[in-house]
């Protein structure tokens, strides 16, 4: 069984500070309004909330880069906002935690991702977005791009986080790739399969379950405790290595931990390390900026997913969008 010991992790965190990761895609500024509820509406079926106090936090690929940040890792933010208070907002959020946030092009017709989340006792009520989905256009890409290409000179690595918002096409993606490809940088995308965008030969892919059969085309008709024994998941598996031909797939299965695909190689499940289960919104983003981080510094693709599956572990067992400080990654492979 291969391990990661603590030395080896601080060995990775500790280089991780010395390189620097870009983080491109839909940026979103996450409100959480926090109350309690002890009654129903005369007016509705409905619960009324007592308002308590409300936060905020960077959310969507803002929240790759943050978790990026959190760990230590030099990081940009390239995206598109409105010029709206939202965006003012989270250029605030982003900058207070020593993130880069020259990348974010201000669009007037567009408006600031904003998601806004109603808990009561812990529990999330509903949710109100408030948000523009329509692809970017080519004036926009080119100048994304171009204040990308400023930047890749002292780049080690690129995340893309896809989140149905309008910003990453198949242009756009194109693009990165061809620049990638020409400068030998990573590259790590977050796939919305309802998008269709060709992910061929991108450096790693990290669907959910869900993500990766509609990627693959299949349907899930199995499921088996063990993913090594599910038939359905490494016929999918197998699918993705051979027509879309990532460096790494990295398929992350909830309380059955991730399953780290490579060709040419034998599948490697890691199981979960998560103790409570509060709220699994957010780990995909610690997954996929964690992976990345240990990669740029050096880590080898199995070391780098059994980091990343400690980090979604700790930040699940918190409420909200979450990060994971480097002390208690430590102490989580300690135990």
């Amino acid at each position: 069984m291969t391990t990661l010991s603590p030395n080896r992790a601080r060995q990775l965190l500790t280089a991780a500070t010395q390189r620097r990761v870009l983080v491109l895609g839909d940026v979103m500024l996450d409100q959480f309004i926090w109350g309690s509820v002890s009654r129903i509406s005369p007016e509705a079926p409905v619960p009324v909330l007592d308002f308590q106090r409300e936060s905020f936090m960077p959310g969507g690929a803002a929240n790759v880069a943050r978790n990026l940040a959190a760990l230590g890792v030099p990081t940009e933010i390239h995206g598109v906002v409105g010029r709206d208070a939202a965006a003012r907002q989270l250029d605030s959020l982003l900058k207070a935690q020593g993130i880069g946030c020259a990348g974010l092009v201000a669009d007037a017709r567009r408006q600031t991702s904003l998601k806004t989340r109603i808990v009561a006792q812990q529990q999330q009520v509903v949710r109100v977005d408030r948000e523009t989905r329509d692809h970017l256009d080519t004036r926009t890409t080119r100048r994304l791009l171009a204040r990308l290409e400023q930047e890749l000179a002292t780049t080690d690595a690129i995340i893309v986080g896809d989140y149905g918002k309008g910003v990453v096409t198949q242009p756009l993606l194109d693009a990165v790739k061809e620049l990638c490809r020409t400068r030998g940088l990573w590259l790590s995308v977050d796939p919305k399969p309802v998008h269709k965008l060709n992910l061929a030969a991108l450096s790693l892919i990290t669907p959910n379950r869900k993500e990766a059969f509609e990627l693959a085309g299949l349907d899930d008709d199995t499921r088996n405790h063990d993913p090594l024994a599910d038939a359905s998941l490494m016929r999918v598996a197998d699918k993705l290595l051979a027509e879309l031909r990532p460096a790494v797939l990295l398929v992350t299965l909830g309380e059955l931990g991730m399953l780290l695909c490579q060709r040419d190689q034998r599948p490697f499940h890691i199981p979960t390390v998560a103790q409570e289960v509060f709220d699994v919104s957010g780990a995909g983003d610690t997954v996929i900026a964690t992976f990345t981080l240990a990669i740029a510094a050096g880590a080898s693709p199995v070391e780098a997913a059994i980091l990343s599956n400690h980090a979604a572990g700790i930040v699940v067992g918190k409420i909200g969008t979450a990060t994971v400080a480097p002390e208690e990654l430590l102490a989580s492979l300690s135990k």
